[in-house]
């Protein structure tokens, strides 16, 4: 069995540079690569493409790096709640590619799979189509998306082995799974790192083939994005 435990984060990410591909796990913020994208704020790395449903929020995950105007382009599905990603996106300082959520999935799965493109319905009549073939299958018209091409994917784990296997939690599950194996180095970082043997093989998300490194990450904020209540009974 393949050892790829490494000591820490700095460790991790040994060969990240300027102008760099990333992908970034999480929806919002649940399950994104606290401790990855904390290491590449002290780095200082730029030029960055990132690849991430969204950016998080101005003072948490990926909304760090565009503080640091380290981000040359966002590929993404929505904008969120990050006003600073609104300002760059409106102002032009910032590169932003906005595709269908499932789209964006579906590139990262067949990045994963090896495939080098799909053909999705979605966007098909709309500005996400110009430029693109299209092709009718079955009377229904569809839109040819490449693969996405990434130099590092950074995911979060709920539980993961030295082997890479990884087990999600909940929600945190979401983009994760999809952006495993799907760049040519993919880090995951867990919130609890087993010995080999401890994982039960039938829950395990994500097999450690998919995976080149993994560390125990460290204090976790899990910062929850929009907070709703029962209002107060009296």
């Amino acid at each position: 069995m393949i050892n790829k435990k490494v000591a820490n984060v700095q460790e991790a990410l040994n060969g990240v540079s300027n102008n760099m591909t990333f992908m970034f796990g999480g929806f919002g913020l649940s399950g994104i690569p606290e401790n990855a994208i904390a290491e590449l704020v002290k780095l200082g790395v730029s030029g960055l493409t990132c690849i991430s449903n969204n950016a998080g929020v101005d003072d948490f995950g990926l909304g760090l790096l565009l503080q640091k105007k380290q981000i040359k382009k966002m590929i993404s599905s929505y904008v969120g709640e990050n006003e600073e990603f609104e300002r760059q996106m409106l102002s032009g300082e910032l590169d932003v590619e906005l595709i269908p959520q499932g789209t964006l999935a579906e590139r990262c799965r067949a990045a994963q799979s090896g495939f080098p493109a799909i053909y999705t319905p979605a966007g098909y009549g709309t500005e996400v189509a110009e430029g693109k073939e299209t092709r009718e299958f079955d009377g229904k018209m569809y839109v040819l998306e490449h693969a996405f091409k990434a130099d590092f994917a950074f995911v979060k784990a709920w539980k993961g082995d030295a082997a890479g296997n990884l087990i999600f939690k909940g929600t945190a599950r979401n983009f994760n799974p999809n952006m495993c194996g799907a760049a040519k180095i993919t880090v995951a970082e867990v919130e609890e790192l087993v010995p080999l043997g401890t994982l039960d093989p039938n829950q395990i998300h994500i097999p450690g083939i998919f995976v080149q490194r993994i560390f125990q990450g460290e204090v976790y904020e899990k910062r929850i994005e929009q907070r709703t209540v029962r209002p107060k009974i009296s």
